[in-house]
């Protein structure tokens, strides 16, 4: 990860870029459910998959939103994010940095494991 994926995360500098990272990472790691977890995990480097393994509980998942806007909500709320749009350009920013270090068939798995109604907020950019 280098600065420009910090300006794509975040307003705020490091630290919100890297709350915002996390709280996205978190809850797609949260609905995928373990296996693909696990095969998008063996791509990240090293600091990403720290931040994305952070506080995991594989019982818990995958998680079940019902919903974009609760998806959404849950990312605002771990971000700190002052609404759902911040929380969706939040999902953007990270599909971008996700694209520059997982490759187009894992990042075309993991948008294929969200339901239909959270894929839109996770398609990759083009390379």
């Amino acid at each position: 990860m280098d600065s420009s994926d910090g300006d794509r995360v975040g307003h705020g500098g490091p630290p919100a870029a890297y709350r915002s990272l996390r709280a996205v990472l978190h809850a797609l790691r949260d609905r995928i459910g373990v296996n693909e977890t696990a095969q998008l995990a063996a791509q990240l480097p090293m600091v990403l998959r720290g931040a994305f393994y952070e506080d995991w509980v594989p019982a818990r998942v995958p998680a079940t939103y019902r919903d974009r806007e609760e998806f959404l909500s849950r990312i605002m709320r771990e971000a700190g994010l002052a609404g759902e749009t911040e929380a969706s350009y939040a999902a953007t920013a990270v599909i971008a940095v996700l694209s520059r270090h997982v490759s187009e068939g894992e990042l075309e798995d993991v948008v294929r494991a969200l339901p239909e109604n959270l894929r839109t907020l996770f398609q990759p950019a083009s390379r």
